[in-house]
């Protein structure tokens, strides 16, 4: 009779002197990425979210710290382990560009090799040899994920990371009395919120099942907690410090903590629907059952299945109640590629070969012919195609240097603009062009359309005005403007800069502000309120050890500090609800 401890046989299907499959189970995983290679590199380009990744590391390289503005410590990305990856590797003699597409795809394979190589191992200890990659294919056909292997964002890197974790749990879990499978899991699951916060949701329910597959005692416990832990932890006593803040910047400008079910609900349904990705899922739930209830595997079993499953559906959730994104399927990529973990592939028995037929028609179809309604649409609506979009603006097909945004409309007149200013100086656009106003401070500053490519575009020390609040403390901490889309419901006026940066009301020609004095003062006044001056402080002041240990004390309330985007009302100095 087993122990609670113990784990039951698992018992194949297929008999026990049935030939080992194995090398056609290589030969389909190493088709599904070739594949998948083949159809992101046809993809490939560079997102302006992208380049906004890159001006920081050019930052780092030029010892400005982890900013976006030389002098102005705000955290403008969300993945930390990305930028530090692309400081590392962009080292290379490659155009920074290039290296981030070339790294996010390879990355992207990485991830899907192992998390196929994962469930194989899931599936190997019952006897099962004949595999076929049935998950991997609803990755194979999706449009989202193609276009965000190389697209410069971390999506690459949370495919290597979830694969990994997953590679590492199964490994583990099958082999509890090999310790050191455990400590390299407990250290990589350890990195989620590096990799990006939310994913600390998968990272809580892989370190809890590494508890429950491999326990040895408290002790051991305490070790395993401390590898998971240890960087995360470090880099959290940095964040508080370095940059005044729990969250990171994007954070706060996006109100993650608010609930916008109902825009959540249509951001998910966005790339549910179009899909129809309720067919691949409930197949893979029936043949996970068929599986469980032929091959009656164990506990170990069970609590490995389960892991992915409920992450995916705490990722999915938390994405549905921010309010989702406004890149087409991005944010719900994670939580899809987790709940295929289980099952990226499967054995092939005389059970599941109906669902893996019907999982291969709906890929034939979903390759083929499911496409959003609005897939490579010009217009730019509340959830954009996002590389359709850019290919379209900048008339480049493959759009990843940041000289191939050159052409963006609007471009061209904020370069010129730049190349004509009088020494340093506020840019502001207006109805009539672009304007320049003098400045006190040694840089000039200027509000773009598209402030990634602008800021590869410009020397490092410029300022680049971020009105969405992504890359700047006070658009991040302005109030929301109700009629923005996911991600950009904050839109700081340019009377801000002015009233930060302008040394007077005439532009640099005498001519009088395309903003009225009083709006000009009134935002000088506002910026002279006492949350709204310590806030510039936290991140303007220079970095000694009291202004660190005031950063990190502050961060837990500094982060609810709101002010009215109206200058006029933010004089008054009241702090808006959050």
């Amino acid at each position: 009779m087993h122990s609670s401890a113990s784990v039951e046989p698992v018992v194949p299907t297929e008999p026990d002197e049935a030939p080992d499959h194995h090398w056609w189970t290589a030969v389909g995983t190493v088709l599904v990425l070739a594949l998948f290679a083949i159809f992101a590199w046809r993809q490939r380009w560079m997102s302006d979210d992208g380049l906004i990744v890159l001006r920081t590391v050019r930052q780092l390289w030029e010892g400005n710290g982890p900013v976006f503005n030389a002098g102005e410590r705000v955290e403008a990305n969300t993945s930390p382990l990305w930028t530090a990856v692309l400081a590392v590797v962009g080292l290379l003699p490659f155009r920074l560009e290039w290296i981030s597409v070339v790294t996010g795809l390879v990355f992207s394979l990485a991830g899907l090799f192992l998390a196929m190589d994962g469930a194989r191992k899931l599936y190997r200890p019952a006897g099962f040899t004949l595999m076929a990659p049935a998950g991997a294919l609803v990755v194979l056909v999706l449009p989202p994920f193609h276009d965000f292997a190389t697209s410069g964002l971390e999506t690459g890197l949370i495919s290597l990371w979830l694969g990994g974790c997953w590679w590492l749990l199964v490994r583990a879990g099958y082999d509890r009395d090999d310790l050191l499978r455990v400590w390299p899991a407990a250290l990589v699951v350890g990195l989620g919120p590096l990799v990006r916060p939310d994913l600390a949701l998968f990272s809580a329910a892989a370190f809890g099942a590494l508890l429950v597959l491999c326990w040895r005692g408290w002790k051991t416990t305490g070790g395993w907690l401390l590898a998971a832990g240890a960087l995360p932890l470090v880099y959290q006593v940095f964040r508080m410090g370095y940059y005044g803040l729990v969250t990171p910047n994007t954070a706060v400008a996006k109100e993650a903590s608010a609930a916008q079910w109902d825009r959540g609900w249509t951001y998910f349904l966005d790339l549910t629907s179009p899909y129809a990705l309720w067919v691949p899922v409930l197949l893979a739930t029936l043949t996970l059952g068929l599986l469980g209830k032929v091959a009656k595997p164990g506990r170990r079993f069970a609590v490995l299945v389960a892991v992915p499953v409920l992450a995916a559906a705490g990722l999915a959730l938390y994405v549905t109640r921010v309010g989702g994104d406004f890149m087409h399927g991005r944010m719900l990529l994670p939580a899809l590629f987790c709940l295929l973990l289980p099952v990226m592939v499967f054995p092939v028995t005389r059970w599941t070969i109906s669902p893996l037929i019907g999982v291969l028609a709906w890929a034939v179809v979903a390759g083929t012919s499911l496409r959003v309604p609005y897939f490579n649409h010009p217009a730019a609506t509340a959830i954009t195609d996002e590389r359709g979009y850019w290919t379209w603006a900048t008339g480049v097909e493959h759009p990843v240097l940041a000289e191939d945004y050159v052409a963006y409309p609007g471009m061209p007149a904020q370069l010129q603009a730049f190349r004509e200013a009088r020494g340093p100086e506020v840019l502001v656009r207006t109805g009539s062009g672009w304007r320049g106003y003098p400045t006190f401070r040694p840089h000039t500053t200027i509000a773009p359309d598209s402030m990634g490519a602008l800021g590869l575009l410009v020397p490092l020390d410029v300022w680049i005005h971020d009105e969405y609040g992504l890359a700047s403390v006070l658009g991040a901490h302005s109030s929301v403007v109700n009629s923005g889309r996911s991600g950009h419901e904050k839109r700081l006026p340019s009377v801000w800069d002015l009233g930060d940066s302008a040394s007077g009301g005439l532009d640099s020609s005498g001519q009088a502000s395309a903003f009225s004095p009083s709006q000009i003062e009134a935002a000088r006044d506002a910026l002279r309120c006492p949350e709204l001056a310590e806030l510039l402080e936290s991140v303007r002041a220079p970095l000694t050890f009291d202004r660190f240990m005031t950063n990190l004390t502050g961060s837990f309330s500094r982060g609810g500090i709101r002010f009215d985007r109206d200058p006029v009302q933010a004089r008054k100095c009241g702090s808006i609800p959050d």
